[in-house]
């Protein structure tokens, strides 16, 4: 091999090497940008200028999920479940196991004027497979399928429901009772 070539593969190999190390510090500069918009939206009065800032800190770091929580709570908050429902399907598309995004997605659709009960139970079911221990997930599952008359389901979801959450989230677990009761009174 010339003395050329052995320096085109050795400059080949170095760069094989760093190139995750600049691409690292590529994704840690982009999540520092992606913050300081967070950081800067959390601040503003100016609700539409703000939102505009989280849209951008997603299109800078799709992956980093604060931005996603705060457009969540913003649309939620002004019932504009639609976008809810949108912005939670971008954080699945770059975290596609994120439990909280298919819960809410599951929420908004539930909460749409005339509630989307198998969207809805599309997404609770996606939740419930990713985290088995889900309670929320459960209990959602639970009342949809006692919605759709599939009792028996209902119930075995609902029972697991109360018994995932006893502990860890009291009002699930009460939730889930509740809608056990109102199943064995019919």
């Amino acid at each position: 091999m010339s003395r050329r070539s052995s320096l085109i593969v050795l400059g080949l190999a170095a760069a094989a090497v760093l190139m995750p190390c600049f691409t690292l510090h590529a994704q840690d500069a982009n999540e520092g940008k992606a913050r300081a918009l967070i950081d800067s939206a959390i601040q503003m009065t100016d609700s539409d200028q703000a939102v505009k800032l989280l849209w951008q800190a997603t299109d800078i770091d799709p992956r980093l999920t604060d931005s996603y929580l705060y457009l969540g709570l913003y649309y939620n908050s002004r019932e504009n479940f639609p976008k809810v429902v949108e912005v939670y399907q971008k954080l699945l598309k770059y975290r596609p196991k994120e439990v909280s995004a298919c819960l809410n997605i599951g929420e908004a659709y539930m909460s749409f004027n005339t509630p989307r009960y198998d969207d809805a139970l599309n997404y609770f079911r996606k939740a419930y497979s990713i985290d088995p221990s889900s309670a929320l997930a459960a209990l959602r599952i639970g009342e949809i399928l006692a919605h759709e008359g599939q009792r028996d389901d209902a119930i075995r979801f609902l029972t697991q429901a109360v018994n995932g959450a006893k502990s860890k989230d009291p009002s699930v677990a009460a939730e889930a009772q509740k809608v056990l009761a109102e199943i064995a009174s019919h």
